[in-house]
């Protein structure tokens, strides 16, 4: 140790670069080691007066340093000590100081560990679905009337949609009446596409905001059917079976059709040019966004459909049959969206002339893309995937070149709610278990951790959001992957029921699920979290498979109103036997007196040979 005068002095001799003090307000550089010394740039102003105040002007610090001594500029300021020498350096003012760090901008010289090309392959499409698939993904949709008002054909798209409102009669410019309020409105862009992918044409559609109106004030009721996507997969089994036809037709500007019994104002659409001032639009017709124009437009559908001899089916509203000579033709329609399919070539050409008649139609041609489903169709069936969905899910998630995982979710990892969980964000956590529950649609081997994660809605943490991005890995590892229907010469239906014990760690509640097959093919399935807790693993697979049983019943229902009923006795498969003993028992009053209603039910069916 040297002593010195001063109380607060210490020994930095002894000290390496690492443990010398750091000053604030000065912004060093390193040296170069190979730099010339002599350089009068770098030559210390000799100030003795300066080196006296200063402590570390005495210092030494050993010229030979280790390589990982070398000072590094990871501060805003250091001391660079050379030859007993103190050597203050500053830096130019740095620009970008108070900015974030930009990381999350693409690079594009930059290469992934896991590019998503090595996922992705459409080597097996035909070249008029490779085109449509491609074509899907690579045009640029705008999201504001701004952006799209740049581009002359969204120009031209907003004018044809005007002309449609026009020609409907929606509105009429009035001043608004005292007391009354208007609702805003936005436009929402899309494109429709050709058969062979081809793009049709550039559509433009006005949307009131009727999430404004509050109910039994401005509007009463709003509940119209849509067409259930079990039904959809079971008309798809069965042109597969019996070599249907499925054709795609398209209502253009389907809720103007509607008649509106309430009295709505509406602001002047953006674009729209009047040289009425204080003008507002008073709607006469259904708008698209308004609550109660669903149940306008079904309402007026379905009076077209039974004028034209159609029956309203009682398994699926949406589901139109009309039975002629011992042929069948099904219509089920999902809003304005609808298929046609059956045996009866010349009654399917008739209601497409009848449709166009009443409304303005659009014929899309053979079924190739239908709510954002896929279908492909060759010698040896129909497949479904919703491989531009998930692109499109990774891509807004970020996670394009994420590490793809093998598992939907981890084996025997129980999630729960627990006190002293990490919140995360309720919304983006609630969009992307949404946009999960619509996959799950094409995507069985998702259903059950999905059912998993949507548990957890009104109060999410970052398990559960862990949880959730383990599934888009999982699809990042096949985006492509989906439901295929073969041909196999029959159309049984046959059902599989499961279910685990407390399986929930949080009230111990079990998890039934079952899947069902019609001709072969998979067409529902459902995985879903018991309302009671079951006292035994046998209870909890009866309860499981009185779901089941429900959802054959349905399917039976469905195809006898089809007239396809099912000649043999429908099979349910269970593996748990206390649960086929009890059904198969009814002595057991002990083991069943708490499901006595399942128990009969299930009783019941097997006695009338049901299944």
């Amino acid at each position: 140790m040297i002593d010195r005068p001063e109380s607060r002095a210490r020994d930095y001799s002894l000290l390496t670069c690492d443990q010398l003090p750091i000053h604030n307000d000065q912004l060093p550089d390193p040296p170069d080691p190979c730099e010339d010394i002599s350089d009068p740039s770098l030559t210390p102003t000799d100030n003795t007066e300066q080196q006296d105040e200063d402590p570390l002007s005495n210092s030494t610090v050993p010229t030979n340093q280790p390589p990982e001594n070398i000072l590094e500029v990871t501060t805003p300021t250091r001391l660079v000590h050379l030859e007993n020498k103190t050597i203050r350096y500053q830096l130019p003012f740095r620009q970008n100081r108070g900015m974030p760090p930009n990381r999350y901008s693409p690079d594009i010289g930059k290469t992934s560990k896991y590019p998503i090309a090595n996922h992705v392959s459409t080597e097996k499409l035909s070249e008029p679905l490779k085109a449509f698939v491609h074509q899907l993904s690579a045009i640029h949709i705008p999201t504001k009337v701004s952006e799209a008002l740049k581009d002359p054909k969204w120009v031209q798209a907003i004018k044809e949609e005007m002309k449609a409102v026009e020609k409907n009669q929606t509105w009429t410019l009035e001043t608004i009446p005292r007391g009354k309020k208007t609702i805003g409105c936005r436009w929402v862009f899309t494109i429709k596409h050709n058969a062979d992918g081809s793009i049709e044409r550039y559509k433009a559609r006005l949307v009131a905001k009727g999430y404004t109106r509050t109910y039994g004030i401005d509007y009463e009721e709003t509940f119209a059917p849509v067409a259930k996507l079990n039904t959809v997969r079971v008309l798809l089994s069965l042109a597969a079976n019996l070599d249907w036809p499925l054709y795609q037709f398209d209502v253009k500007n389907a809720f103007l059709h509607g008649e509106l019994t309430e009295e709505v104002y509406m602001d002047i659409p953006p674009g729209y040019n009047t040289t009425q001032t204080g003008a507002v639009c008073k709607l006469r017709k259904a708008l698209y966004g308004l609550k109660q124009s669903p149940r306008a437009w079904f309402g007026r559908f379905t009076m077209a459909m039974k004028n034209n001899g159609f029956k309203q089916c009682n398994s699926d509203h949406t589901l139109f049959l009309k039975h002629r000579k011992g042929n069948v033709t099904a219509l089920i329609i999902y809003v304005d969206d609808m298929i046609i399919t059956g045996n009866d070539k010349q009654e399917i050409s008739q209601l497409q002339d009848y449709l166009a008649t009443e409304f303005e139609m659009k014929d899309l041609g053979g079924l190739k893309y239908f709510l954002g489903i896929e279908v492909a169709r060759s010698q040896q069936g129909i497949f479904l995937s919703q491989m531009k969905y998930v692109l499109d899910l990774l891509t807004d998630t970020g996670m394009l070149d994420c590490k793809p995982a093998d598992t939907p979710i981890v084996q025997n990892y129980h999630l729960g709610e627990y006190p002293d969980q990490v919140p995360t964000n309720k919304e983006r956590y609630q969009r992307l278990v949404g946009r999960l529950i619509y996959l799950s649609h094409t995507r069985p081997d998702i259903a059950y951790a999905v059912s998993v994660v949507s548990q957890f809605m009104h109060s999410p943490s970052e398990d559960h959001m862990n949880a959730v991005l383990r599934i888009l890995r999982y699809l990042k590892s096949a985006p492509g992957k989906g439901l295929m229907f073969s041909k196999h010469g029959h159309l049984n239906i046959d059902g599989y029921s499961y279910a685990d014990w407390a399986g929930n760690v949080t009230d111990r509640k079990s998890t039934s699920g079952y899947f069902t097959f019609v001709g072969g093919n998979l067409v529902t399935w459902r995985s879903k979290k018991q309302n009671v807790v079951a006292l035994s693993s046998a209870e909890a697979e009866f309860r499981g498979m009185t779901k089941g049983i429900c959802e054959l019943l349905w399917l039976r229902k469905l195809l006898t109103e089809l007239g396809y009923k099912p000649t043999s006795t429908m099979n349910l498969f269970c593996d748990n036997k206390a649960a086929i003993a009890i059904a198969q028992n009814p002595v057991q009053h002990d083991r069943t007196k708490h499901v006595e209603v399942d128990r009969h039910f299930i009783k019941q069916k097997l006695e009338a040979k049901v299944f």
